[in-house]
């Protein structure tokens, strides 16, 4: 008679269990959004009460959250934490990343560094100055295209095939605002200046200054951005920022391989 060792079985059922909990999450990501509990059932394949089981638990360890208000299920703190994480590995990310803290340090100013993703620009690290902010925009947040610095750099830079989906959807309700003429102004603009400034864009009271780092062969950019309070954003103290900003974007694209 052949025997099963149970701690075999134990560690064959985990593994079964963790790859079952990774259906639930794929199943979420595919949404693009917030989904129901019926919805992540559906892409999952699997019974809505086994889908909930799966969903407290990875709650608890802040891989998936559930708004209190709509019931609605969406990726968690720590999920956001791991993307970005992951996303700050790469060595594109590592190497702009790198040349954003020596700005941080000449400026004294914060420095963010942002890539692209599905539903926007994700900042993927932050590297905090020694001048105060009101508030700062945590890692793994996805920013806005139209009103932040960063999504104007994207918004110039990047096919507009990749940003037709996320920009229909700020758009909606701000056609009057937002129209065709002023879209194609703002992304010449940026190209032919070569970095954005704001003024309150995501943040009431802060200025935020952009550019992108681009390397050989990627057509997807990176960007670069210099945040400070509105009470230090003088002309002069501006122009010297953005000269350090696209002092360190050229070194960033260069050291990745661009060669103009």
């Amino acid at each position: 008679m052949t025997t099963t060792d149970p701690k075999e079985n134990g560690e064959r059922q985990g593994i079964q269990s963790v790859e079952t909990a990774m259906r639930v999450l794929l199943a979420l990501e595919s949404g693009g959004g917030a989904l129901s509990l019926s919805a992540i059932a559906q892409a999952s394949g699997m019974q809505p009460s086994k889908v909930h089981r799966y969903l407290v638990s990875l709650g608890r360890i802040g891989l998936t959250s559930q708004d209190p208000a709509s019931g609605l299920y969406d990726f968690g703190a720590t999920m956001r934490r791991m993307g970005a994480e992951a996303l700050r590995r790469t060595n594109e990310v590592a190497v702009a990343g790198g040349h954003a803290m020596q700005l941080r340090d000449r400026t004294g100013h914060s420095v963010n560094l942002a890539v692209w993703g599905d539903r926007g620009p994700i900042v993927v690290s932050w590297a905090y100055g020694t001048r105060p902010l009101p508030l700062t925009v945590r890692v793994g947040a996805t920013l806005p295209l139209l009103t932040s610095s960063v999504g104007q750099v994207f918004l110039a830079h990047l096919p507009e095939s990749l940003t037709e989906e996320v920009l229909g959807g700020e758009l909606r309700g701000k056609e009057a605002e937002w129209t065709g003429e002023r879209l194609a102004a703002v992304r010449a603009q940026v190209r032919e200046q070569g970095h954005v400034v704001t003024h309150s864009g995501v943040i009431p009271g802060i200025i935020s200054v952009a550019a992108p780092v681009f390397a050989a062969g990627d057509p997807l950019p990176l960007a670069v951005s210099v945040v400070l309070p509105e009470s230090l954003g003088t002309p002069e103290h501006l122009a010297e920022v953005t000269r350090e900003l696209h002092s360190t974007v050229t070194a960033a694209s260069h050291e990745l391989g661009r060669l103009a």
